[in-house]
């Protein structure tokens, strides 16, 4: 009997096991959606610069410079910007690869499997959401002293104050009304939202123009050394700090992703859209933030109204407003921006059968998923309504870190994985007629001389296979199915990397005094980091059907995973522990409800292949079978022993040839 039990639940573990990791299968026209494609590629840029340009930089520059770094913010700024530029790489390959809803969830369905895609679409969700209610949040204190605390000063005397330390001071009506009028707005359609942001995003170009000139024009270069304290009053700490907090600012381009769906050409929208609107959006906060701290002291800025207020003291009123009208502006395409998104991921995780079905139904009028849009308004103004900023703010960059650090190393791990399903030739049937006929359809039916690989067949068939010059390392990885290795070593990678990073964040000071066992530990992790890249890089890559590629891949994505998880690292206990409380209502969902109503259980568990539009082929397995009286050859029968090893002799084959079962 305990033989048998053990045999029982080892069988219930494999099939969970397999259930968690079965990925997406891609339908055969990728660009097949009931989503309105009508966004070009000056739109959906518009669109991730909106999203970007608004509370981060109206808001956080003035809580980040006068509490974390002072007028090294510039630096903040400039390293948050630069590890979202890695970020924003991957996540513009994966547009080119699938231009479809849901962002990092999908790309991550897609690549690595079930469970992880979940974790981040669920993480998606509370970003977006908490991103609505802190950008609501922001709107309504700006407008609010605009006013002179009228309506602050307003609801206290109503309502009175919550002695509660996780809520705020007071409950903020004016943000719970306007994220339910900004949500009604966007059932309008996609193509009006766009053309409002557009007209509202320009407006904040010029404004922050505005600023950056305004304040180099009435610069104090003394404000960057202050007595005692100089350019970095809260040390290099600080400076990581800051940069945490500053990666809230950049998270909009991942709304470029999830508007995918809604892209008309998306190969060529995504990339481009992503890195213009990243480029553009960190040299405008590098050059706020340097014309903020410049303008006046860092220890005498208002965190509230930074820049408005920085304006008054200097004596230039008529800036004031005007940046207070951008600033308006700004909020209200970010707000628009995550109410955009939120629902659209939703949408793609009801699509696939992981939240509940109701949710992936699309009002055919508008093409809009309304009753999502619904929620996203409704719970978004409730947290507006209970939370401050502050708190919404930190507890949202954790999410949208370890959604790019998965995005990270699905790019790395697609790049290395093989083929997965065995790519087919159909040849025409023989069919009756004259000769001169039956010639002419053997010559064109036949679309691959399978007796001429192309290169493209022999960068399928060595795809995660080992380069010849790092053949030294078959005795180690010689037994791995291809690919495997190096999925091994992303995620070994990302181990270590935590290891890494917290150590250093523990034990910084013996590690800068020397200290001889903080010196042996990080050679001993940092030698183990370089070894999981030189192995990944050791192995060929598969790049076919992409019009994007990151470059110095693994070494680009690899340097994002790092920089991410050291952000994260940075975070208060606080914030992990509200993320766990948040991760554990998903599992429930996950395990009571996903798992079993998984699109994919339907289609059975085989691996998709992620290629260019109409070209996902699906099976799994080594066999030739008929089809109509045609007949199927595989690109591995088509250059089974074509391809060998270029050394003396050349006695083994890079490609190794199968055993031969038609014998």
């Amino acid at each position: 009997m305990p033989r048998a039990r053990r045999m029982i639940l080892g069988h219930v573990m494999s099939g969970l096991c397999s259930k968690m990791n079965r990925t997406k299968q891609l339908p055969a026209d990728l660009m097949e959606t009931p989503l309105n494609r009508c966004l070009n590629t000056f739109d959906i840029t518009l669109l991730g610069i909106g999203h970007m340009v608004g509370a981060g930089i109206y808001v956080l520059t003035g809580t980040v410079a006068r509490e974390m770094a002072g007028p090294a913010i510039v630096l903040s700024f400039l390293l948050a910007g630069l590890v979202s530029l890695l970020a924003a790489l991957c996540y513009a390959e994966f547009g080119t690869r699938v231009p479809k809803a849901g962002s990092a969830y999908v790309y991550t369905y897609v690549s690595i499997g079930e469970f992880w895609a979940f974790v981040i679409g669920w993480n998606i969700i509370l970003e977006h959401m908490l991103g609505a209610a802190s950008v609501a949040r922001a709107w309504s204190g700006y407008v609010d002293s605009m006013l002179g605390n009228m309506v602050a000063n307003f609801t206290m005397e109503l309502t009175g104050e919550m002695h509660e330390q996780l809520l705020a001071k007071y409950p903020d009506f004016l943000a719970f009304f306007v994220c339910l009028s900004y949500a009604v707005a966007l059932a309008a359609g996609v193509k009006a939202t766009a053309m409002i942001n557009s007209i509202l995003t320009t407006v904040n170009v010029a404004v922050m123009a505005l600023v950056v000139v305004l304040g180099f024009w009435y610069a104090s270069p003394q404000n960057w050394s202050l007595p005692e304290q100089g350019f970095m009053p809260y040390g290099f700490g600080g400076v990581l700090a800051g940069a945490a907090t500053c990666f809230y600012a950049f998270v909009g381009f991942d709304s470029i992703a999830t508007s995918g769906e809604e892209a008309k050409n998306p190969s060529v929208s995504i990339p481009l859209a992503t890195i213009l609107s990243l480029c553009v959006v960190t040299v405008g906060y590098v050059l706020v933030s340097a014309a903020l701290t410049l303008l006046i002291p860092y220890d005498e800025i208002n965190p509230v109204a930074a820049l408005p207020d920085a304006f008054g003291t200097r004596g230039i009123t008529w800036a004031k407003y005007a940046i207070s009208t951008g600033a308006i502006c700004g909020m209200t395409t970010t707000l628009l921006g995550s109410l955009f998104a939120l629902p659209r991921c939703i949408y793609a995780m009801a699509s696939d059968g992981l939240l509940f079905s109701c949710f992936g139904k699309v009002n055919t009028k508008t093409q809009v998923p309304l009753l999502n849009l619904a929620l996203s308004g409704i719970c978004s103004a409730l947290l507006a309504l209970l939370f401050d900023l502050e708190k919404l703010v930190e507890f949202m960059s954790i999410g949208t870190l370890l959604a790019y650090t998965i995005v990270s190393a699905s790019v790395i791990v697609l790049r290395y994985r093989p083929i997965s399903v065995e790519e087919t030739v159909h040849l025409a049937p023989d069919t009756p007629g004259t000769d001169e006929e039956d010639g002419d359809s053997s010559s064109q039916s036949s679309t691959i001389d399978p007796s001429s690989p192309t290169s493209e067949m022999i960068e399928i068939a060595l795809a995660g296979r080992l380069r010849p010059q790092f053949r030294w390392l078959e005795p180690v990885l010689g037994r791995c199915e291809p690919g495997v290795a190096c999925s091994g070593a992303v995620l070994m990678f990302c181990v270590l990397s935590v290891a890494v990073c917290f150590q250093l964040e523990s034990s910084w000071d013996e590690l800068y005094h020397g200290t001889w066992w903080a010196l042996g530990l990080y050679g001993f992790l940092l030698f183990c980091l370089v070894a999981c890249v030189v192995v990944i890089s050791a192995h060929h890559q598969n790049t076919r059907g992409l019009q994007f590629k990151v470059p110095f891949v693994p070494y680009v994505p690899a340097l994002s995973i790092f920089c991410n998880i050291e952000l994260m690292v940075h975070l208060s206990f606080l914030t992990w522990l509200r993320f766990f409380i948040w991760l554990s209502i998903g599992m429930l969902v996950y395990f009571l409800y996903g798992i079993h109503n998984s699109k994919e259980g339907e289609l059975g568990t085989s691996y998709s292949m992620l290629m260019s539009t109409n070209e996902a082929i699906r099976g799994w397995g080594a066999t030739s079978t008929a089809l109509g009286g045609g007949t199927k050859v595989t690109v591995t029968k088509i250059i089974k022993g074509r391809i060998s090893r270029k050394t003396a002799g050349d006695r083994q084959a890079i490609v190794d040839d199968d055993e031969d079962d038609d014998s």
